[in-house]
């Protein structure tokens, strides 16, 4: 992590070639390396966000918290323009109480975790569980009335497991495979489809599932679906497996299961946290040069790495540049985005309120958005959405990085987060390219996602990087080049 200007002297002259194209500031560079080291706040936020707050469901007190939490944090360091933006959302939803376990044939305790937005149980429900994992449609039909306030272990024992992580890009020359593996569906009877509806209509009184992770790890997701809700608890698969196999061997099986919740619709607004530093240029000093990450979670665990540690860089690197006193000759924004694991409401409400169709000064001087999220350690570089002439750009930017830990641009996309909300628009929107180790199979929407997940000289790197692209955007004579919508 150590560098000095004699360093950045002899990395100027061996890639003199690309800088002569695309100039890099290494004096500048020198400088942020020094404070994000020397100087670094990364984990305090890191800590704050995953620690003392915990998760951070959309639309519930505790991302309220987080949006409130980061606005103050932005002003204390003087950055401008820092405030709440708002949409609707819908209701929030809090676990306030569960157990789960098993009193017969001896007392067993069993790893779970709600769905989220799953209503409370009826009290707590005590007796045999009825496994219909095996049933077919037909039976489930005739038998309606047998499920009525019972415990249903609606799938077969979990079989397979999500054991690998995707390709490491930054280690491979393949294309990138674009998202996790696609996780392996637990077999249950009737149609999946129509089996909910079925279940809600039957008066189920808890449904236990198992998940496709191991070692205790879940996958528990979840949404707000009133029409078709029973009380849905996500357990670990080798206890469910567990479950089934006693009540397939006779035993007389007793769990005893409640769940206890609070719907929050009070506030039913979804929230945006926005803060800049403005441009200084005459010229080109309106337009933007943006850096995000989102920052609600799943409920399991703290959100660690999905996505407490790409907030918290993005929000050192821009206490970086605010430190450092650096005049951008453009206007260096920041968003943390509420709602993306629902669906990226939070980026998609932003560019549809601020860069639509119709909004045709504000895309004319927007140059570039940075998202951080999906996977895990050090920055790489960044996806680059089928980008070259982005490519050659980026590439200029990341060399002198590489002596702490950046390694190469990759020119293909990524889905399924923020930067989507703005290339759909038109707009230049890349990712960071990260490792994915432990991250599929571990960590990504899991009981497992906490802070000693993630290493503190990651964060540090990762906020230099976002610092070092976005002053280099905000400096260079022209805006990023786009590509045409597909």
């Amino acid at each position: 992590m150590k560098y000095s200007i004699s360093m950045f002297l002899s990395l100027l002259f061996a890639f003199g070639t690309i800088t002569a194209q695309e100039p890099v500031d290494l004096e500048v560079i020198e400088r942020i390396i020094q404070e994000g080291t020397e100087r670094s706040q990364v984990m305090e936020h890191f800590d704050y966000l995953t620690n003392v707050i915990g998760p951070r469901l959309s639309a519930t007190p505790a991302y309220k918290r987080a949006a409130d939490w980061s606005m103050e944090t932005l002003e204390e360091w003087g950055l401008e323009e820092v405030h709440l933006e708002s949409w609707e959302y819908g209701r929030g939803w809090t676990l306030e109480g569960l157990t789960l376990e098993m009193i017969g044939p001896r007392y067993f305790p069993i790893i779970g975790f709600p769905e989220a937005w799953t209503p409370s149980t009826v009290g707590v429900l005590q007796g045999a569980p009825i496994y219909i994992g095996d049933w077919t449609a037909k039976e489930v039909a005739d038998r309606a009335a047998d499920l009525r306030g019972k415990i249903v272990l609606v799938a077969k024992p979990q079989s397979e497991f999500i054991k690998e992580d995707r390709l490491q890009p930054a280690d491979s020359e393949k294309s990138v495979r674009i998202g996790a593996p696609r996780f392996l569906p637990t077999e249950m009877p009737a149609d999946r489809a129509t089996l909910p509806q079925f279940l809600y209509d039957a008066g189920v009184g808890a449904i236990l599932r198992p998940s496709q992770g191991e070692h205790g790890t879940m996958f528990v997701l979840g949404r707000d679906n009133p029409e078709t809700a029973v009380p849905t608890v996500i357990t670990a698969s080798e206890h469910y497996n567990m479950l089934v196999r006693l009540l397939e061997s006779g035993e007389p099986v007793e769990l005893k299961v409640s769940v206890k919740v609070k719907f929050h619709e009070e506030d039913t607004n979804g929230y945006n946290v926005l803060g800049e530093i403005k441009g200084t240029d005459p010229e080109i000093g309106e337009e933007i040069v943006m850096a995000g990450a989102h920052l609600d979670s799943w409920h399991s665990a703290t959100g660690a790495t999905d996505n407490a540690d790409a907030v918290a860089a993005t929000m050192e690197a821009m206490r970086i540049l605010k430190e450092l006193d650096i005049a951008p000759r453009r206007t260096i924004k920041m968003a943390l985005w509420g709602s993306e694991e629902q669906g990226l409401h939070g980026s998609r409400q932003y560019v549809e309120r601020h860069y639509g169709p119709d909004d045709i000064n504000n895309r004319e001087n927007f140059s570039v958005y940075f998202n951080h999220d999906p996977g895990t350690g050090a920055i790489y570089g960044w996806y680059m959405q089928e980008n070259p002439a982005a490519k050659e750009i980026f590439d200029a930017w990341l060399e002198p990085l590489t002596d702490i830990g950046a390694r190469k641009n990759v020119i293909d996309n990524i889905g399924s987060t923020d930067h989507l909300s703005f290339s759909r628009a038109g707009l230049p929107g890349f990712n960071t390219l990260q490792d994915y180790r432990d991250y599929d199979v571990r960590t990504h929407h899991t009981n497992m996602d906490f802070y000693e997940r993630v290493s503190e000289e990651d964060l540090r790197e990762n906020a230099i990087v976002l610092a070092v692209f976005l002053y280099h955007a905000a400096m260079r004579d022209e805006k990023i080049p786009r590509v045409p919508i597909s």
